[in-house]
C-alpha cells in the first residue's frame, strides 16, 4: 500500500507556509517564501544544493528556530516552542560516552513528559521497551556496551532508537547515514524502512539528505530546494510499492528518478 493511502489519508501534519528566516539581523536569508506540506504517516525527503536551507527547514519544523515571517504548523498546532512529539537523529550519533547504550536510549525519557513523571516507578517496563527497540534494529545485547565499544553503524542504529524511544509522531533525520560506508548505509536504509512500516501510518518522517538514491529508496515524496535562500522548486512522487527491496535501486525506473532530481539540483546550482 502506498503511504498516502494509509489509515490517515492526506491529513497535513507538517506545514510551513510563506516561511522566511535568517540567522542574524541583516544577514543572508536561509529560506525565503518556503512552502511545504507533509501528510501524516508520510515519509518525505528534502534534497537540494549544499547550503540551500535543508537543515534550517528541520530546525523550523521542530521549534529549534522560529521564522521571521510565515507560519509553521505541526499536528494542527502553530509551533511556538520546541516540538515535544518530535524525535531527531543527525549525521553524528552524539551518544554520551559515559553512558551505556541503554542509558543513552533512556535519556529522552528523563526529559520528555509524560515519560519523565512515569520513569522511576515504571523503570522495568521502559527498560524492556528500550531493549526490544535495540533488538528490532539488530542490537540485541548491546545495551550494556558504551558507545566507544560500538562501530559507527551500530552507534547510528542506537541513535535512531533514542530518537524513537519516547514514541514521537514526527521523526526528523538530518543526513543520518552520511558518514557511513556504502554497505552500512544501505543496511540502515532497510532498518529505517522497516521501523517506519511497523508504525503503520502513525509516524511521519522527514529526511534531509544529499544522497539522491537514499531519498528515492525511502521516500513517498521528495521535495527539491533551490539554492539559498531556499524554497521548494520541485516535488516528486515516488510510486514504487512497499516494502521496497534494495534490488529496486538497480532498475531503470529508479535511475530515471535519481537522474531527474540530479538535473533539477544542477539547474538550481547553476542559477544561484
Amino acid at each position: 500500500m502506498h503511504r498516502s493511502e494509509s489509515a490517515h489519508p492526506l491529513r497535513p501534519f507538517v506545514e510551513l507556509t510563506g516561511v522566511s528566516h535568517t540567522y542574524a539581523t541583516g544577514g543572508t536569508l536561509a529560506v525565503d517564501g518556503l512552502d511545504i506540506r507533509v501528510n501524516e504517516g508520510e515519509f518525505a525527503a528534502v534534497v537540494g544544493p549544499s547550503g540551500c536551507g535543508k537543515s534550517t527547514l528541520m530546525k523550523l519544523a521542530t521549534g529549534l528556530q522560529f521564522p521571521q515571517a510565515g507560519a509553521v504548523v505541526v499536528d494542527g498546532q502553530e509551533v511556538r516552542d520546541p516540538v515535544k512529539i518530535a524525535g531527531m537523529a543527525f549525521q553524528a550519533p552524539t551518544l554520551l560516552p559515559w553512558r551505556t547504550t541503554l542509558e543513552n536510549l533512556m535519556l529522552p525519557l528523563e526529559i520528555v513528559e509524560p515519560h519523565r513523571s512515569r520513569l522511576r516507578r515504571n523503570k522495568a517496563e521502559y527498560v524492556a521497551k528500550a531493549e526490544a527497540l535495540l533488538e528490532s534494529v539488530g542490537l540485541k545485547g548491546a545495551g550494556s556496551k558504551f558507545p566507544w565499544q560500538l562501530s559507527g553503524g551500530m552507534q547510528q542504529r542506537a541513535s535512531l532508537c533514542r530518537a524513537l524511544i519516547h514514541e514521537p509522531k514526527l521523526l526528523m533525520l538530518d543526513e543520518p547515514f552520511g558518514a557511513l560506508d556504502a554497505f552500512t548505509r544501505e543496511e540502515l536504509w532497510c532498518v529505517i524502512r522497516d521501523l517506519h512500516a511497523r508504525m503503520a501510518g502513525s509516524l511521519t518522517v522527514i529526511l534531509v539528505t544529499h544522497d539522491l538514491r537514499e531519498a528515492v529508496f525511502l521516500a513517498d515524496r521528495i521535495f527539491c530546494m533551490s539554492s539559498r535562500p531556499g524554497k521548494i522548486i520541485a516535488e516528486r512522487e515516488v510510486g514504487f510499492p512497499r516494502p521496497r527491496d534494495l534490488e529496486i535501486t538497480y532498475t531503470p525506473e529508479f535511475s530515471d528518478i535519481v537522474h531527474d532530481l540530479r538535473g533539477r539540483i544542477a539547474h538550481a546550482r547553476s542559477t544561484a
